[in-house]
């Protein structure tokens, strides 16, 4: 008898069906990918059989998005299932320059897609100048 593995987060998982939310690195995520077109940043996150209006949540802080899924479980007796319930979350960190008021998202297909335009960046480094002190002679 043969026994199937799936090589998943750098581990050889046998039993994949079991919950391994206890071991992070094993633990089911949110896949995305994210490019740049020109001045356009896109992020896309697979995420099927959801409806997102109750499903997702998007929110933004500082120079992160923090997307929420909840995929919630129908209450069929099932003999087997490899599907992942409960809560998600995933950060992705912003390139520099995203402009607030760009910030748009829309589902389709199984796949939610977040774009936001980048502007110009002020540069952020100046020299700090050093003040010199001398310590008290004795």
């Amino acid at each position: 008898m043969s026994t199937v593995t799936k090589f998943r987060g750098g581990a050889l998982t046998p039993f994949d069906w079991t919950n391994l939310s206890w071991l992070p690195m094993l633990a089911p995520t949110i896949r995305v990918e994210d490019y740049l077109d020109g001045d356009r940043y896109v992020v896309r996150a697979e995420l099927p059989g959801l409806d997102p209006a109750k499903d997702v949540h998007i929110t933004r802080t500082g120079d992160t998005l923090r997307l929420d899924v909840v995929r919630r479980e129908s209450h069929q007796d099932k003999v087997h299932s490899e599907f992942h319930y409960g809560s998600f979350s995933r950060l992705i960190p912003l390139p520099a320059g995203v402009r607030e008021e760009t910030v748009k998202a829309r589902y389709a297909d199984g796949i939610l897609e977040i774009t936001a335009t980048i502007g110009t960046t002020e540069p952020t480094a100046r020299e700090i100048p050093i003040v010199v002190e001398h310590a008290a002679k004795k």
